[in-house]
């Protein structure tokens, strides 16, 4: 296994075991798109800052500026499909995302209901979805810390695949790598599905996301 630094550490989530233009008003019906990821340069394009690329999708799709540096995050608003949304990117690191996410909600009064969480998933091919309503961290340190700061686990996520860790690789440097060309292209794919995915939750048809982005994609 080869030795990382205190940052990089901070930065990864698996542990084996166990336009704001300016800040919006909070308000009903807010939804909040979370996507996990690491700042910096040095994390940019790597597995494991999937959900920062999925908001740069959904802010370019929409038209949303997500550069207004609040809640120890990056945050942006504006509407998907009629929806009013706050998109966030924690700069926190990923194991306390969860710092820059009550802090959203908090300010916004969001109901945990109204939060989708976006991330990265080493059990998935890579830019295969799944799309989930609940559920427990599943080993994703990130999710972890969020859980502990809402104080529940009812909120819904989607999971972007990145591929299995190959054997013989560290897995610390595996989540930290980048994707290569071939795999990019799939990962490009599934950030669509991901956006498409995020504005069909908003909508309140969360079942039938799951219906159609939990399928196996086609060779």
């Amino acid at each position: 296994m080869s030795a990382i630094g205190d940052r990089d550490a901070a930065a990864i989530a698996f542990l084996m075991p166990p336009s704001l233009s300016p800040v919006a008003e909070g308000g009903k019906n807010m939804y909040i798109i979370a996507g996990l990821g690491n700042p910096t340069a040095q994390y940019r394009g790597t597995r494991h800052n999937v959900g920062f690329e999925v908001i740069d999708y959904l802010a370019d799709k929409y038209n949303i500026d997500v550069t207004t540096k609040k809640f120890k995050g990056l945050i942006g608003t504006g509407a998907i499909e009629g929806q009013k949304v706050a998109l966030v990117k924690p700069q926190t690191f990923m194991n306390l995302s969860g710092e820059c996410i009550q802090e959203v909600m908090n300010y916004y009064k969001t109901d945990i209901s109204d939060l989708i969480v976006v991330y990265d998933d080493i059990n998935l091919e890579p830019g295969q979805l799944r799309v989930r309503g609940k559920g427990s961290a599943g080993g994703h340190n990130g999710i972890k810390n969020i859980i502990a700061h809402l104080g529940g686990q009812v909120f819904p996520r989607i999971k972007v695949g990145v591929g299995e860790k190959p054997k013989g690789y560290d897995l610390a440097d595996y989540v930290l790598g980048k994707f290569s060309k071939e795999d990019r292209v799939l990962m490009e794919e599934g950030y669509d599905l991901a956006c498409e995915a995020s504005a069909l939750i908003m909508q309140g048809a969360i079942d039938q996301a799951m219906n159609e982005y939990n399928q196996k994609k086609k060779e």
